[in-house]
């Protein structure tokens, strides 16, 4: 008798729950932080990429935090994908001979002595030893893009207060 007393009540309260929220249901574009449908599929906003080829002058942007990867400051298309055959990358920016010593304007940065291997075991260089022509750039950081990736106008999609 108890227990069929019980159950009784507690449909009543969640009938009487259900009907409540009934009157005050949430509208599904108000959910969650995009204001928009749950049914909608986001397109993001359209960008423009430093279309300057490599070599045109292009300048170099401040790094974000200090250890941050650099940003690429020319146009990458048609050098993507990297690919273990084929980094257009490499044809410019493989020059170790170059390494630690002084850039001209508009000339390569060189790849750091910290991107090669080095030794019979291919230990990554400390940054240390000095870096040969025809040392190979370790597999991984053979695919730049993986931590580069170039300028572009692109605005931030959530407002940020890093480094402020």
């Amino acid at each position: 008798m108890k227990r069929s007393l019980f159950t009784v009540g507690a449909i009543v309260v969640v009938t009487t729950a259900c009907a409540a929220m009934a009157k005050g249901s949430i509208d599904e574009n108000s959910l969650g932080l995009d204001k928009g449908s749950v049914f909608d599929t986001p397109v993001p906003p359209k960008y423009e990429s430093h279309g300057a080829p490599p070599g045109a002058g292009n300048q170099l942007t401040q790094r974000s935090y200090s250890t941050a990867p650099p940003l690429i400051p020319h146009s990458i298309d048609g050098f993507t994908p990297i690919t273990l055959k084929n980094n257009m990358c490499m044809s410019c920016h493989n020059t170790p001979d170059k390494i630690g010593k002084p850039r001209a304007q508009g000339q390569p940065v060189p790849i750091p002595a910290s991107h090669y291997e080095t030794g019979a075991y291919g230990k990554p260089s400390a940054g240390l030893s000095p870096v040969k022509n025809g040392d190979k750039v370790s597999t991984a950081r053979y695919v730049c893009v993986q931590c580069h990736r170039p300028q572009t106008n692109a605005q931030p999609l959530v407002e940020s207060t890093f480094g402020k």
